[in-house]
């Protein structure tokens, strides 16, 4: 057995809580992981013992009300010398952010709220930087919902469909390739009958008021703070989510809470991601919906193509949608049968969403990466 030590919050601003729960949520049978999130606490542990030592450096971009501090920026540079010193391994801790957001947030005349500190360049090297990957999001949602009695009501009753709305399709921050796959389904009139937004655009398009979370207002979300929160009705009364997910670049796949809410909604989905997202969903023990509809835009590394072909299935899937809403007698056959044939398989993701058996699995994956960094200095 080898032993492990990670002070998890160098500077006390971030959520060591939540960071050492998701540590602890590993299986690696020949490791062990001690953690403590207070820097003027390593005393009460024998440094020596262990075979690799580790020190999380909190980087959000809450913590730019410190950009001004020379305080706080020497009282880092102190403590990470210190730590050097004694063989602790840095981590530049940013799992809320992609590989792409930290790179964009620290380049000139960028949106503050893609901006992280501190940044990699005042943590120094060598350095390892942790990002959101796939497992936190899925770690931080878990947690969130998995005492949560929802009640999704997606299939028919007898000759009843219920649904009202095509899709469900939500866009906060404006960022490229949002702005690009927003203006091409509008054009197309893909949108006409769902629930969408874009509540950060230059003119913002809000939510009807009876599908926002209950107690907010549509025309004041906040910018942070409520994405995770799940309501049903949006869910109920659409037949498909299109999930605008944070980043479309093809050298990394970031996983938040927009593909989670819809698997544990038990909804349809269509992904604007990362390239090969989908395979990494699969890879990671979901199904996606391959049989029934076109998914090859996941195969296209090109963000312009893959743009284009999510159109052309949303043109087509609109279609499917088109003709009978709401309590209409005998309903839209078309949905109703894929509803009905994908019943195992929205249960089997809502299931592999709860395991945390399989959850564990890909946290170990993150932890063996600070082990080979440690291992490779």
């Amino acid at each position: 057995m080898q032993l492990n030590f990670i002070l998890t919050d160098v500077m006390k601003t971030g959520n060591h809580i939540e960071i050492e729960s998701f540590i602890n949520m590993h299986s690696m049978d020949n490791q062990k992981f001690d953690v403590c999130g207070e820097y003027y606490g390593l005393d009460w542990f024998n440094l020596d013992s262990y075979h690799r030592k580790f020190a999380m450096v909190d980087c959000r971009n809450t913590n730019l009300r410190f950009e001004s501090s020379t305080e706080f920026k020497d009282e880092l540079q102190k403590r990470l010398k210190i730590l050097r010193d004694n063989g602790f391994n840095i981590i530049m801790a940013t799992p809320r952010e992609s590989l792409e957001n930290i790179s964009i947030g620290n380049a000139e005349n960028e949106h503050t709220y893609d901006r992280v500190y501190p940044t990699k360049e005042m943590i120094g090297e060598p350095c390892f930087t942790w990002t959101g990957g796939t497992n936190w999001f899925w770690f931080y949602m878990q947690n969130k919902h998995k005492h949560h009695n929802f009640n999704f009501t997606h299939d028919h009753n007898g000759s009843y469909w219920h649904k009202k709305k095509d899709f469900l399709y939500l866009n906060k921050a404006p960022r490229q390739h949002r702005k690009k796959l927003y203006t091409k389904l509008k054009d197309n009139n893909c949108l006409d009958n769902s629930i969408h937004s874009f509540t950060l655009a230059d003119t913002p398009v809000t939510i009807e008021k009876e599908y926002e979370l209950p107690g907010l207002d549509p025309k004041n979300y906040p910018r942070f703070g409520k994405d995770q929160d799940i309501y049903e009705l949006p869910y109920i009364d659409t037949v498909c989510s299109i999930v605008s997910e944070t980043n479309d670049n093809d050298y990394e796949v970031f996983i938040t809470e927009k593909i989670w809410k819809p698997i544990i909604a038990k909804h349809l989905f269509v992904v604007h991601g990362n390239h090969l997202y989908l395979q990494k969903l699969k890879e990671m023990g979901f199904r996606t919906f391959n049989h029934y509809f076109d998914e090859s835009y996941d195969l296209e590394r090109d963000p312009d193509t893959r743009i284009a072909k999510i159109t052309k299935l949303i043109v087509d899937l609109k279609d499917k949608c088109d003709g009978n809403h709401g309590a209409v007698e005998g309903g839209n056959k078309k949905w109703q049968d894929i509803y009905l044939q994908t019943q195992a398989l929205r249960k089997h993701n809502y299931d592999t969403f709860f395991d945390s058996e399989k959850l564990s699995k890909e946290i170990n994956k993150t932890l063996d990466l600070f082990l080979e960094f440690a291992d490779g200095c």
